[in-house]
């Protein structure tokens, strides 16, 4: 009888608990997670750590662009903010290093880089991506996914500027170039085990990914983005910080545990980028894209590390660097700023 009794009230329980109390569940628990996962990454004595990590490993084989960016003065510009920096790399093991293709090669290097990222996540340590190309993007926002307190995957957001979509999957490219693949590869449209060698499981949800400055694409490719959940932002909103800007960030920071920026220097306009073998006209500058980092990491918590891919091999004048150098420093000084 008290048996009886005790499988009622648990019925009347669980009856009385509907839908809406179900859903204000999920949503605290949503909400506790992410305060969990956020970081400010001030030390105790009020200094911004920054981790500068490289990834060179391209899908044709190394980059010198990862440590042309570390050693080409951004880390005397952080030293002079107040900042510690610390600076890692991305390596194949000696067992790694004579093995297979260079994609797969790279899908292990990436694997490698997201444990890079998950420990500068959890040792406090703010993320500046120095990446070979887009293709190292997987790496990292599978060390943000692995960053959280659980084994639990945690739900990444991803602002991807970039002159092209990178969304070609191998039955829709034109050039058989890896790298017009990253963001297909991680949304898991293509490549499924170049995805989990780099950790990234399960793959990004369309919903969780913002491309902004893109303006050109290719006509199959531009059908798989048709047919995506993806939102743009165009280079006026990039250039003029209107507020289809702030909408969007918004939007991530309410869906999403941590976002993560991507910068492909060919986002940029031409100018700065001369020698980039993909530059596309009517870009942004480097200064409008350095105030929108400022705002942005300055406001939203949730924006967790940015990502520079493909600096030019040729940079007379050193007009490439000092744009690599100003994003840097303005994104450290908005996170820096969330501890004021």
């Amino acid at each position: 009888m008290v048996a009886l009794r005790c499988a009622l009230v648990a019925a009347v329980l669980a009856a009385s608990t509907g839908p809406a109390q179900r859903a204000g569940d999920r949503v605290e628990r949503s909400a506790s997670r992410s305060a969990q996962t956020q970081q400010k990454y001030i030390d105790a004595s009020g200094k911004v750590r920054v981790a500068l990590s490289k990834q060179p490993l391209s899908p044709t084989g190394p980059s010198v662009g990862p440590t042309t960016m570390a050693n080409g003065g951004i880390q005397k510009i952080l030293e002079g903010m107040g900042a510690v920096v610390r600076v890692d790399e991305a390596r194949l093991t000696t067992e790694e290093e004579p093995e297979y293709g260079g994609w797969k090669r790279l899908g292990m290097s990436l694997g490698h880089f997201a444990d890079i990222v998950t420990r500068n996540e959890r040792d406090g340590y703010f993320t500046v991506g120095l990446l070979a190309t887009c293709p190292s993007m997987p790496g990292l926002v599978a060390g943000l996914q692995r960053s959280g307190p659980t084994r639990e995957p945690l739900r990444i957001g991803m602002l991807w500027l970039d002159a092209h979509p990178d969304f070609n999957t191998p039955e829709t490219t034109r050039s058989g170039s890896l790298g017009g693949m990253p963001v297909a590869v991680a949304t898991g449209r293509a490549l499924q085990n170049m995805r989990l060698d780099a950790k990234l499981d399960p793959p990004l949800s369309d919903r969780h990914i913002v491309m902004g400055g893109v303006r050109l694409t290719d006509p199959l490719e531009q059908r798989l983005l048709d047919d995506s959940m993806i939102e743009q932002l165009t280079v006026d909103d990039l250039r003029r910080l209107t507020p289809a800007v702030w909408m969007q960030i918004d939007r991530l920071s309410r869906l999403t545990d941590k976002i993560y920026i991507h910068i492909d220097m060919d986002v940029l306009d031409p100018r700065e980028v001369m020698g980039h073998v993909n530059k596309v006209p009517d870009g942004p500058s480097s200064e409008d894209l350095a105030r929108l980092f400022e705002a942005l990491f300055a406001r939203y918590p949730k924006a967790s590390a940015i990502g520079f891919a493909t600096i030019p091999s040729t940079d007379e004048g050193g007009l490439s660097i000092a744009a690599v150098n100003r994003m840097i420093a303005a994104a450290v000084r908005g996170v820096k700023a969330r501890s004021s």
